[in-house]
């Protein structure tokens, strides 16, 4: 059997790796970090959301983003720093706008295939990662927002996802802990929620049983062809002179946003522009905070803001986008929406210990992730997952590796 390289050890990369080793591949994985699941994969809003697969490629989210660019503390900032990367990110975003209901459906049905195998590799590995199945409830303010949720989930119900639509009574019945005024809400009782951290380091230690070898602290210099093979050149993070070679049938590119620079060593393009998101964790130190944080997990649409409860002692909320280039700054005036989003909602939650992060979406402008083969044979690529790397992860591991089987099998 071909020995293949994944590249990049976050969600994508490892459950491509568990995948191929379930094919039989020998596997070895190389990231830049120490442990696996460090960079986008460690702390995000924690949802496997199907309804939340809409993409952003439509005139009402350019339009929003246009009037929050003076608002620090907007669900959606753009930076008007020139660079040449962004705008012709956003022109090719803009191009793709005719093209937003059917990415939006087949968004939603690979959302809803991933969670079979997602869920079915826990129960094998038996990994513990906080899974709560109750479904997750969008919450809107305005008819406004409500009548558009109305023709988002016309869309998805195409795709063959259920979400009800519930008045503001039944909303509180379905989350007793939520404070405020509603307008209405969906309710998508198929969708859950779960630490992406502790579900990536779970399926990388199944990996090391099945035989994957990893390599960390690893930064990839260049990527050579000699004869049928690839030559992944790499320099340790911690010893500047300290470089080695990983040779490999085939390589799959999983790096996240660190996957555009991987496809030009390799002579393809790929347009992932950076998207920052924010997330806090409540740490629920007390039996007041853990009786008053919510269960079911919610999306508030208007704020752009998600909240999935991670075990009794946790509670994670997350939002935001923030085109701003290749930085990962914690700004206090991200955070303290997120903070107080949660005071106003769950007024007897305290907050007096909150864990903020931030990481970097890897978009591509059309908001789909990209499965697929490069110029060089046995090159192959499954990265740009965009706001829905943990949701769509395992179908696409399966997908990649099904490339590479057929890719086999043709020559």
């Amino acid at each position: 059997m071909s020995r293949i390289a994944v590249l990049g050890a976050g969600i994508t990369g490892v459950t491509t790796a568990y995948a191929l080793l379930k094919r039989g591949y020998q596997v070895t994985v190389i990231d830049r970090q120490r442990y696996p699941a460090m960079e986008t994969s460690f702390a995000n809003g924690g949802q496997l959301s199907a309804c939340n697969a809409e993409v952003w490629n439509n005139l009402g989210t350019m339009f929003k983003g246009l009037r929050w660019m003076l608002r620090k503390d907007a669900p959606l900032l753009f930076s008007p720093k020139p660079s040449w990367h962004k705008y012709s990110w956003i022109a090719e975003f803009m191009r793709h706008i005719p093209d937003y209901q059917r990415n939006t459906i087949a968004t939603a049905r690979l959302a809803i295939a991933a969670r079979e195998h997602l869920f079915q590799w826990a129960r094998d590995e038996k990994i513990d990662f906080d899974l709560e199945e109750r479904g997750i409830l969008h919450i809107y303010q305005s008819q406004e927002g409500f009548e558009a949720g109305k023709k988002v989930s016309q869309l998805l119900a195409q795709a063959g996802l259920e979400r009800n639509v519930v008045t503001p009574a039944e909303i509180s019945t379905i989350e007793p802990c939520l404070t405020g005024q509603y307008y209405g809400g969906f309710y998508t009782p198929s969708d859950a929620t779960g630490d992406i951290h502790k579900f990536t380091r779970g399926l990388a230690a199944a990996c090391r049983r099945l035989g994957a070898q990893f390599i960390f602290d690893a930064d990839i210099q260049n990527i050579t062809a000699h004869q049928d093979q690839h030559l992944i050149h790499y320099q340790s993070t911690l010893d500047e002179e300290q470089q080695g070679t990983l040779r490999a049938d085939k390589i799959v590119v999983c790096a996240g946003v660190g996957s555009r620079t991987l496809g030009r060593l390799l002579g393809d393009r790929l347009n992932i522009y950076p998207v920052k998101g924010y997330s806090i964790t409540v740490h629920l130190d007390d039996e007041q905070s853990q009786a008053a944080a919510p269960w079911v997990s919610l999306l508030d649409e208007e704020a752009k803001i998600v909240t999935s409860r991670l075990g009794v002692g946790r509670l994670r909320i997350a939002g935001t986008a923030e085109y701003n280039g290749y930085n990962k700054d914690i700004r206090a005036d991200r955070i303290e929406p997120l903070i107080r989003w949660c005071r106003q909602h769950f007024r007897a939650t305290g907050t007096y210990r909150v864990e903020p992060w931030a990481g970097l979406r890897p978009m591509m402008p059309d908001m789909m992730p990209r499965i697929q083969k490069g110029r060089r044979p046995g090159v192959f690529y499954n990265t740009g997952h965009g706001h829905l790397g943990w949701t769509l992860s395992a179908i696409t591991a399966e997908m990649v590796s099904d490339l590479i089987v057929n890719a086999e099998q043709a020559n």
